[in-house]
């Protein structure tokens, strides 16, 4: 098992030091990273937290799945790699609206 867990169902509030704390009930937690959004600055609800041990990760999964946190309903497992995503398509500023000097 990965030491690298995926959590969801974040509030969208939460800090990364509260989510370090947070698991800190588990073991020791070597990161914290909560994903925010590029455009808004805004958490997008989820993150990932990097336990020491895997002994730790799993004690975490069994403490925090499916756990009420703040209101929100908690979804930790394992973190899988991230897949390889085509890249974006890019529409040389037309915006998938066509030429704009034709109008």
């Amino acid at each position: 098992m990965a030491t690298k867990l995926y959590v969801g169902g974040l509030p969208y509030a939460t800090t990364e030091d509260a989510l370090r704390d947070l698991f800190a009930q588990a073991g020791s937690v070597t990161s914290a990273t909560i994903i925010m959004d590029k455009m808004t600055g805004r958490s997008k609800g989820f993150g990932f937290v990097e336990m020491s041990s895997d002994e730790e990760a799993s004690k975490a999964i069994e403490l925090l799945d499916k756990k009420e946190y703040e209101g929100r309903t908690l979804t930790v497992n394992e973190a899988r790699p991230m897949e390889a995503r085509p890249p974006r398509r890019d529409f040389n500023g037309q915006g998938g609206y066509g030429n704009r000097n034709s109008y």
